[in-house]
């Protein structure tokens, strides 16, 4: 099936994004069930924002508090409840993709950063770099709790795929790297409406995600790559 896609002019009119100062804000025009396990506001809640704040490396060097200094700006920022990201990307460079078929319809908010890639299953400890991958991934209906982890698995997928695409190296073990050190992803659904019981790949929700996801990774991918070239990190 052909489904159409939109860059940073999603069309969904139950979100809007906006850039201000160091900060990415997802705005929810009704509260939203969430999952994920962001750093603040992590597992399963229902909130109205996703904010993502832009961080350099010398704020986050000990005795710094990651949790605490996230939740500290985004209390000054008047956005308490809300579900919290820290990245170093540039803020500018997210990517914002739509997917719709039928009355459904699947976003992916994506800010792409491959410095700290890392392969599954490497030892662990830090690397020294920084770079990570953040997703929010939005559904336009209701879905159980059932669904909303098989869409969270899903994106999570979709992302590993993705890097395994672009054969950026990890930093310690050198194998194909499947994501970073610090990635996050949250997945939204609607609070409200009779829920979908299964988001599987064999389903619309499934299918939407997954293409949502893919073209949000590629395009960030794409454009980290192009800044910072092919054994670049960042």
């Amino acid at each position: 099936m052909s489904l159409p896609s939109r860059i940073r002019d999603a069309t969904d009119p139950r979100a809007s994004v906006s850039r201000r100062e160091r900060w990415l804000i997802a705005e929810f025009t009704d509260p939203q069930v969430v999952l994920s396990w962001a750093i603040v506001g992590g597992g399963l809640r229902r909130v109205r924002t996703v904010a993502w704040y832009q961080v350099e490396e010398r704020e986050l060097r000990p005795p710094v508090d990651p949790r605490r200094f996230l939740r500290q700006r985004l209390e000054e920022s008047g956005m308490a409840e809300a579900v919290g990201l820290l990245t170093s990307r540039s803020l500018d460079s997210y990517v914002d993709v739509e997917r719709s078929y039928g009355s459904w319809s699947a976003r992916c908010i994506a800010t792409v950063g491959l410095g700290n890639a890392l392969r599954v299953g490497d030892p662990p400890g830090p690397t020294g770099r920084i770079g990570t991958v953040n997703l929010l991934c939005s559904i336009s209906g209701a879905l159980s709790a059932n669904a909303l982890i098989e869409v969270l698995s899903l994106a999570s997928e979709a992302r590993t795929a993705v890097i395994l695409e672009a054969r950026v190296p990890s930093g310690v073990s050198g194998l194909a790297a499947t994501g970073t050190g610090t990635d996050c992803i949250v997945v939204s659904a609607a609070a409200d409406g009779v829920a979908l019981e299964y988001a599987g790949k064999h389903t619309v929700v499934g299918h939407l995600i997954g293409a949502a996801v893919t073209e949000a990774m590629r395009r960030g991918v794409e454009v980290w790559k192009e800044e910072n070239g092919e054994g670049a990190r960042r």
